[in-house]
């Protein structure tokens, strides 16, 4: 698992960030930059997917954690849902677990901006878990 301090170099390469904890799951956020734009001002959709992943591999490590389970991760599915376009301002994600059973997790995913109750996109995330190869 990474550790709650460190995103992998494609999150970091966009500019994400912790942002701090949210009812124990991790707040990810990231800045509006030229590296994220899609259609001129606006974000891309792929960089706010992007962010959605991140917060929902995050939400799910961080509960797989507090559980003191020691398996692999593996996303299985993704669905998002794009709500709105993404203005030219920092953007927040927040994931939920739904579920963390034996053998798969499901992870829900919303990001917002000024107002977290007008989200940007929401998402869904299926993980397949199962115990690390020593």
């Amino acid at each position: 698992m990474m550790k709650s301090t460190e995103l992998p170099p494609y999150a970091q390469a966009m500019g994400m960030e912790f942002a701090g904890t949210d009812n124990g799951s991790p707040l990810i956020a990231m800045d509006f930059a030229e590296r994220a734009m899609g259609r001129p001002g606006f974000l891309h959709g792929g960089a706010i997917g992007g962010l959605l992943e991140m917060a929902g591999f995050t939400a799910l490590e961080a509960e797989l954690e507090r559980q003191g389970a020691d398996v692999r991760i593996k996303p299985i599915n993704i669905s998002v849902e794009y709500l709105r376009g993404g203005l030219p301002e920092r953007i927040y994600a927040r994931g939920e677990v739904v579920r963390a059973g034996r053998r798969v997790a499901n992870v829900r995913i919303d990001a917002w901006q000024s107002d977290r109750e007008r989200p940007v996109a929401s998402c869904w995330m299926n993980f397949q878990l199962s115990p690390k190869k020593t």
